[in-house]
């Protein structure tokens, strides 16, 4: 029996739809969500995802800000781009230079959040004026700025030596296998590589059907880009102030990659970490990762809601100076 999606994961309807060009010309889809006029907060999803990974999180967040979510290039609604040259972290960066500049009137200043790839875009970002001036803060969600595939543990430590584990999650990572349909398997298999324990099946089922409509190429272009990712110089030129969160349970980018990012940061804004939780923590735990979002934008955007949703007292904040 296919599991019921959880009621909160149902893309909500946007309030507006734009069609984005990027620097190389490619078209990007972008939602716009919540309350025109409000503060802005941007978000940039993952690797295999869409917009509509963001969904709960939109729901926590409309009330009280304008939400401009879009897809990665290649994903989503967004154009799939023609050629391997065209995947980069480059690309990434100028992606979101277009929508920013399209979406956050110059002058103004939005949050913006991204989760695995999205952040790691945010930090390819990093240093480009256009996107520097419109930035007022960053959340990086489950993400890491480079040596992902030495850090994965989808592959247990039991499995010897540590070469052989390194080569089995890059068979992993650049799997060209096509998903098909979502079975039994599949939810169990990705419940198991990118979620926690304990995630209901309704948020299981929401990430599978997610993950499986993006396509094989796409997938495999972008795990080209993963395997390769060094994105340290552009973390390091990050100057907004940034918060981190990762869930203690992550095997794709380990509370390992959220402690180097911290240590990277100009002006770090706290690590928050989600105990049990795994990779996909804005579906797992939508409410404090909108939380952690309210916080940063009540403290650096000066036109922010005035009332933040307190984190859930499951959440572990390790402050940092």
């Amino acid at each position: 029996m296919t599991p019921q999606l959880s009621a909160d994961c149902v893309p909500p309807a946007p309030v507006e739809e734009l069609s984005v060009r990027s620097a190389d010309g490619t078209r990007l889809h972008v939602e716009i969500h919540g309350q025109p006029g409000a503060p802005t907060v941007v978000l940039a999803h993952g690797w295999t995802c869409s917009t509509a990974f963001w969904a709960p999180v939109i729901r926590e967040l409309a009330d009280c800000y304008r939400v401009v979510a879009y897809d990665q290039r290649g994903h989503g609604h967004s154009e799939i781009p023609p050629s391997r040259v065209r995947y980069s972290t480059r690309a990434l960066a100028e992606d979101l230079s277009a929508v920013l500049t399209r979406t956050v009137p110059a002058g103004e200043r939005a949050v913006l959040a991204g989760h695995s790839m999205g952040g790691m875009t945010i930090m390819a970002a990093g240093g480009r004026p256009e996107v520097a001036e419109r930035t007022a803060a960053a959340v990086l969600v489950s993400t890491g700025p480079g040596r992902l595939v030495d850090e994965l543990t989808v592959v247990p430590e039991a499995v010897r030596p540590a070469g052989l584990r390194r080569f089995l999650h890059r068979r992993l990572l650049y799997s060209r296998m096509p998903l098909g349909p979502v079975s039994a398997v599949s939810r169990a298999a990705l419940k198991y590589a990118t979620m926690g324990p304990d995630s209901p099946a309704g948020r299981v089922e929401a990430t599978a059907r997610i993950v499986h409509a993006c396509p094989t190429t796409v997938r495999a272009r972008w795990a080209g880009v993963l395997g390769q990712l060094d994105v340290h110089a552009g973390l390091a030129r990050l100057a907004a102030p940034t918060a981190v969160v990762v869930g203690t349970a992550d095997r794709l980018t380990p509370p390992v990659h959220a402690h180097r990012i911290v240590a990277e940061l100009t002006d770090p804004q706290g690590l928050l970490l989600l105990p049990g939780v795994g990779h996909m923590a804005p579906l797992e735990r939508p409410v404090e990762v909108a939380a952690e979002i309210h916080r940063m934008a009540g403290a650096h955007l000066s036109a922010a809601a005035e009332s933040a949703p307190a984190s859930a007292s499951v959440a572990e904040r390790t402050a940092v100076a």
